[in-house]
């Protein structure tokens, strides 16, 4: 499975009864691009009322996602894993992108730690930043 992010466009009420165009980011788990754009209009036709049409599906490159289901922001963790090559002593990073699910800033970085506290890797936290993902849609394989 591969994480999509799919921009949906609609129009929405704002608070002072406005009617306004709206393009919001959306993750999907899904296995092609078909798939993906398939699963966020099942998952979106629920809570949009009137026209909605899907703007751009494209691939990402989030390795892992830490949920917390009391949050409602989504932050983007870049992460440098530190391995060392044996035969040269040199050190080498490789970047991965993960999902962050959180309340506020602090809460991101502790939800983060807490997910890596099993890894045994040595990884340095390149930056942690709000992203404007609305919601993440995880494969139900229970259907």
């Amino acid at each position: 499975m591969s994480w999509f992010e799919c921009k949906v466009r609609y129009e929405r009420t704002t608070e002072n009864g406005a009617a306004k165009k709206v393009n919001e980011p959306y993750l999907v788990d899904a296995l092609t691009f078909t798939e993906a754009e398939a699963r966020i209009i099942e998952e979106l036709t629920p809570f949009i009322s009137g026209d909605f049409s899907i703007t751009s599906v494209k691939r990402t490159k989030i390795s892992e996602i830490f949920w917390d289901d009391s949050a409602d922001k989504w932050y983007l963790a870049k992460v440098a894993f530190i391995t060392l090559d044996e035969r040269t002593a040199i050190e080498k990073k490789s970047v991965s992108q993960m999902l962050v699910a959180a309340k506020d800033f602090k809460n991101a970085y502790d939800n983060f730690m807490e997910g890596m506290k099993s890894t045994l890797a040595d990884y340095e936290i390149v930056s942690i930043n709000e992203t404007p993902i609305m919601d993440v849609y995880r494969l139900n394989l229970s259907k």
